[in-house]
């Protein structure tokens, strides 16, 4: 696990956001400091997309402050993006397009420097050299998946948001791509913000981990920390799937 520095990389204060009467996410605060790895937990509809949306700046907040790199986002959308990047196991590249052709065009985006070497040296961190010439709609789930991890380190991303990017992957890939994450977080301290529902993966790669419910946070320490706070007191090892059973049913628990 990283070695993180007391720079806040992505500081969310506060943050709602209502669709109509609904209340997604309701006055959530917690910062991602520079080097840090922080698993986004919580159950389906828990408001982690929709807080992730916000951080991105695609959808309006109703209230609350994001700051990225100490400046708001809501001011600071087109420099602040350059630095970030984003993967979703919901997210797709243009089908119509091939690997190669998809990745180049978000190199343009992101005004990467020799385009065509970090293609290349990413797709062979991915073991995705083998799709490069194929159009993304052949492709399988799994294999877009990685494919949709490789343009989210296209331009060397200081801030990584992560919404369950593995989701489609089989074990070994996951583990690797677990791996690769990992070193590339180490060698260029990036920031990541990571969800998923593979309580394994969490324990692998989170520093810390806030745990989410009805839009509200629940819970957040280390995955030990939680461990040892909602399942067994006395355990040298993280069980986040038991803490994250307990959390999900739970109306009641507290910080």
């Amino acid at each position: 696990m990283s070695k993180a520095s007391k720079i806040p990389v992505l500081e969310v204060k506060n943050l709602v956001k209502k669709f109509k009467d609904f209340t997604a996410v309701d006055d959530i605060s917690f910062d991602v400091k520079e080097g840090e790895i922080l698993g986004f937990l919580g159950p389906n509809g828990a408001g982690k997309s929709t807080t992730i949306n916000c951080i991105l700046g695609v959808i309006e907040p109703d209230d609350g402050k994001i700051k990225m790199f100490a400046k708001d986002i809501s001011q600071n959308r087109s420099e602040i993006m350059k630095k970030v990047n984003y993967c979703s196991a919901e997210y797709n590249v243009a089908w119509n397009l091939k690997v190669y052709e998809a990745l180049f065009f978000y190199c343009c985006l992101y005004e990467v420097e020799n385009a065509n070497a970090r293609i290349e040296r990413i797709l062979d961190q991915m073991e995705a050299n083998e799709f490069k010439n194929k159009f993304l709609r052949d492709l399988s789930f799994g294999q877009r998946a990685r494919i949709s991890l490789c343009k989210s380190l296209l331009n060397d991303p200081k801030l990584l948001l992560l919404d369950e990017p593995m989701a489609s992957m089989d074990p070994d890939m996951v583990d690797k791509g677990i791996r690769l994450l990992k070193r590339i977080q180490k060698e260029n301290k990036i920031s990541i913000l990571y969800t998923s529902h593979n309580m394994w993966e969490i324990e692998q790669i989170a520093d810390k981990v806030v745990f989410v419910n009805n839009g509200k946070i629940a819970a957040q320490g280390t995955p030990l920390d939680l461990t040892r706070r909602h399942f067994l007191a006395d355990t040298d090892e993280p069980n986040l799937r038991e803490v994250f059973i307990k959390l999900s049913r739970s109306e009641d628990e507290h910080i």
